[in-house]
């Protein structure tokens, strides 16, 4: 059985087979496979340069793969733009987070859904449901007016995570979500992963941070030169594995070992043949 499939005890709602893409001669994917589950956090992670960022943008249609089959919901898709990213149900949130500093919490959450009534807009409606979900979500700010400018780090990676819930997607993508954040504001985001788990959506947890990878992730998929190096389940592996695997240590532990094993094949059949010299 996958182990995605025991994990989260059920058939993956996302799952990419042989993913490739290439820029000129540059190979950034090759033939790669990752799948997430619904209600899994499933962590990717890698080294610099190791496609960890195509991927994401494969899966979000902002660069489509070359080759390679996704399946999402059972059936087989094609992502080639953001737009059909999103429509299938997959949400993604950048590193950059795109807000508007200049709105307030609700103006950011309802950015181009905005709700209209009678031919204006429905804010007492919009900040009902911003209200309402920030709760779903346990999600710690002062008020639904006030401006994001004025806003944590912590507190502005929950206004765009809470946003990408709008959509009522299957899936959500974080890019580096606690990058350059405190301890306080880290444990907040991690917080709030907690819960998207606990709404039963699959999240792809993109992550330099090893501590807050094993604080979060069932499974772990590791990338390193544009190649599947290695997958863990949380639960039983340490961070020394993950590591070897990012940097291609285990690479070098098993090719040490098959060379060790050559060389005691070569020395028993010299013997063998001396013997019967």
């Amino acid at each position: 059985m996958p182990v995605a499939a025991e994990v989260a005890g059920s058939t993956p709602v996302l799952s990419l087979q042989g993913i490739s893409k290439h820029f000129g001669a540059v190979r950034a994917l090759t033939e790669v496979d990752f799948d997430v589950s619904a209600g899994e956090v499933v962590a990717l992670v890698g080294d610099n340069g190791a496609g960890k960022s195509t991927l994401v943008k494969a899966i979000s249609g902002a660069q489509p793969a070359d080759s390679g089959v996704i399946t999402f919901a059972g059936r087989r898709v094609s992502i080639p733009t953001p737009l059909a990213s999103q429509h299938l149900g997959i949400a993604t949130v950048f590193q950059d987070l795109a807000l508007c500093d200049n709105l307030d919490v609700v103006g950011n959450l309802y950015l181009g859904r905005e709700l209209i009534r009678g031919g204006v807009l429905d804010e007492p409606e919009m900040e009902r449901r911003s209200w309402n979900l920030l709760r779903e979500l346990s999600a710690r700010l002062p008020s639904v007016r006030t401006p994001v400018a004025s806003l944590s780090g912590g507190q502005r990676q929950t206004v765009a995570i809470s946003r990408s819930l709008l959509g009522d997607p299957k899936v959500v993508m974080l890019d580096e979500p606690t990058a350059a954040l405190g301890v306080a504001q880290t444990a907040q985001v991690l917080n709030l992963i907690d819960r998207l788990r606990e709404r039963n959506l699959a999240v792809v947890l993109i992550s330099h941070n090893m501590a807050d990878v094993f604080a979060v992730a069932d499974r772990i998929v590791v990338l390193r030169l544009g190649r599947n190096s290695g997958e863990f389940r949380t639960a039983s592996t340490t961070r020394e594995d993950v590591i070897a695997a990012i940097t291609g240590a285990a690479d070098n532990v098993v090719m040490q070992r098959e060379s060790r094993h050559r060389l005691a094949e070569m020395a028993d059949t010299e013997q063998a043949e001396e013997a019967g010299q």
